[in-house]
Formats: C-alpha cells, structure tokens, sequence
C-alpha cells in the first residue's frame, strides 16, 4: 500500500485531484491571449513572468461543455519535464492523502473511469466522490505541434509590435460574458502576471501569522496578532454563549477567551493541551482567540496569490475571510479578524 498526495480542485460540482508532483503554481484567472487555429481545449495562453503558458479548459479535456469563466476561478500550471500547461478550475481546494488501495475505478454503476486517458481512478474523501487524473497520459497528449504553434504566433505578433514596444495582437475577447469590470480585472490580472517577482508591486504585502483550526490552515493579518500564549487556567463567565470560553489571567491582565469557529461554520471542539491561545487587538477590543496549533509566526503573501472567494467555492462563511491561497501546498484561508470581532457576534455586552 502506498500513500499518494493529490492537489483537488473543484469543477462544475465535482471535485478532482491530480498529482502534487505535477502542480508548479496556482494563480486567480487572468485574461488570456487567444490563438487563431489552436486547438479547441487551449483557449489561450497567459504571459507568466515573460513565459508563455498554454492554457487549456478541463471541462473540454474532458468531454463536458465550457462554462462562463469567473473572477473566482484559477488556473494550475501543470508541469510534465520540460512542458508547462495551465487548467482553469473553479476552485482550489485541498491537498489530499490518498492510499493506492483506496483507488478504483468504479465505486458505483455509472461512475466509472474515462476510456479519454484523462481519468485515473476514483475514490471516496469524507463522503465526496474525488475523480483522480493522471497528467502523465494527457500532457504527453499535447503533441509539439500545439507549442510550435503558439511559438510561431507569438513570435509573428512581437516582431509586428517590436517597433512600439509593446506586446499588442488583434484577439476575441477573453470571457465576453463578463462585465466591463470583471474584465478589467481580468487583464489587470494579466499584467500583474507578465512582471518578473523582483519587478512586482509587493507595497501591499501584509505578514500574516498561520494558524490551525479544525485541521485547516488559516492566515491572519500580523498587524492585529500582539502574542502568542498557552492557555493556562481559564474561569468561565456565568450566562454567556459557548463561543465565549471564559477569562484568563495573562501576566496581571484579564483575558477573555473566545473561540471563532462558530463564526466561520466551524464546529466547536475541546481544548487540549496543545491548544493556544492567539492573543489580538482589534480597535479597543483585546481577546485570546482558541487554535490548535500556530504553524508560522510571520509569512509573507504575495497579494498576487490571492484567490476569491464565494459561498459556492468553500465551506468555511466567506463573509468573513479576505480570501485563499496556496501555503506549503494546501490551501489557506485568509481570515478578516477585525470583520470577526466587529460584526460576528462575538462580542457580548463586555465580556470581549
């Protein structure tokens, strides 16, 4: 028995996994560059840090109909050796562990395996069916032609461009569904994307502290995080709701403890002995917030990394987070503690 570790992603409600080995780097959807005479899959490629990057609709890789694309959606860039791909997906989700005898490749009548090379096998994770693809069978699949291709087309259109300097290319335009709007953020995406890391607007990075609630990773902005403290002995508050766990004493300073999981459609669980307490500032409000173990104390986020969310894309209530990212290969929620504090409820008359 082997343990494999699969990157899922969620597409027209269904949630599929594919190799950590092959996933590089997961970015929000930017607007792509069209190629005439491309194959019908590859609707573009995306400028990334001056490479070109094919991109590729997985619906179509699969047989389904395209949808409308969104500001929530990504793209993974997938690489196989020397080739880089890119899939637009709806939404990143998790990295999986997953034993090879938990593979099959039928667990139910009509939920069998693709004969297309794009389906590998299927399984089961915490009551969700995950279809797992092998790129190995179909990046081999894109044969040299598709990247000469897109090698000779990009070539013609910069030498027609060289003399103003700019990259410019008569192309359909990129989710015509979208708004005014959404396109612009579509391309200013884009372009945020063409710049090499060291050339990147970074002023707006923010350190943030990483933190684990119910076995998932979330991100806090370090500005509102004053220390990090074991949760000593706690004296709980008479008449007050669960989510308020009781005061403490920290250094001659009365603490109270909360726990935010209600908040974030989170389920409550016991405090143990590993359990800290993450002590915040928000405005004049001073708490020790519950989590189970503080995995970075300061990380720094390129704002670039961002992903959107919505209620459709994660369990967790996207009222309160900024937003999701990739962190040592598992997504991370972005959470808006001062959001929490000043409009989830938590506060009640003085007990936070």
């Amino acid at each position: 028995m082997t343990d494999n570790s699969y990157f899922s992603f969620g597409l027209n409600d269904r949630l599929y996994g594919i190799s950590t080995a092959y996933v590089e780097e997961v970015f929000p959807l930017p607007e792509l560059i069209s190629i005439p005479e491309a194959p019908h899959e590859m609707i573009g490629v995306v400028n990334l840090r001056g490479e070109m990057i094919p991109v590729i609709d997985f619906n179509q890789s699969l047989g389904l109909q395209s949808s409308n694309y969104r500001l929530t959606d990504s793209i993974i860039v997938l690489r196989r050796e020397k080739t880089k791909v890119g899939i637009i997906v709806n939404q990143v989700c998790e990295v999986l562990t997953i034993s090879s005898d938990e593979i099959t490749t039928e667990l139910e009548p009509n939920q069998t395996v693709s004969e297309n090379g794009v389906i590998g096998g299927l399984t089961r994770h915490a009551g969700d069916i995950v279809i797992l693809s092998d790129p190995e069978n179909w990046l081999s699949a894109i044969d040299s032609h598709t990247f000469k291709l897109v090698e000779n087309y990009l070539s013609q259109e910069l030498n027609r461009s060289q003399s103003s300097g700019e990259f410019v290319t008569e192309q359909a335009v990129f989710a015509a569904n979208a708004t005014p709007e959404e396109r612009d953020i579509f391309r200013e995406r884009a372009n945020n994307l063409k710049l090499p890391f060291e050339s990147q607007d970074l002023t707006s990075v923010k350190p943030l502290t990483i933190i684990v609630l119910n076995d998932q990773l979330f991100g806090i902005d370090l500005g509102v995080v004053r220390e990090f403290t074991d949760i000593q002995q706690v004296t709980p508050i008479p008449c007050c709701p669960p989510h308020i766990v009781g005061n403490m004493n920290l250094r001659g300073e009365i603490v109270t403890l909360v726990d935010i999981r209600p908040v974030l459609k989170l389920p409550l669980t016991a405090i143990t002995r590993s359990s800290k307490a993450l002590i915040v500032e928000v405005e004049e409000i001073l708490a020790g917030v519950i989590v189970e173990d503080v995995r970075e104390s300061m990380f720094l986020l390129n704002p670039l990394q961002v992903i959107a969310v919505t209620p459709e894309t994660t369990s967790i209530n996207p009222d309160y987070l900024q937003g999701e990212a990739v962190y040592a290969e598992k997504m991370m929620s972005i959470l808006d503690v001062p959001k929490i504090f000043l409009n989830g409820g938590l506060i009640v008359e003085q007990a936070v």
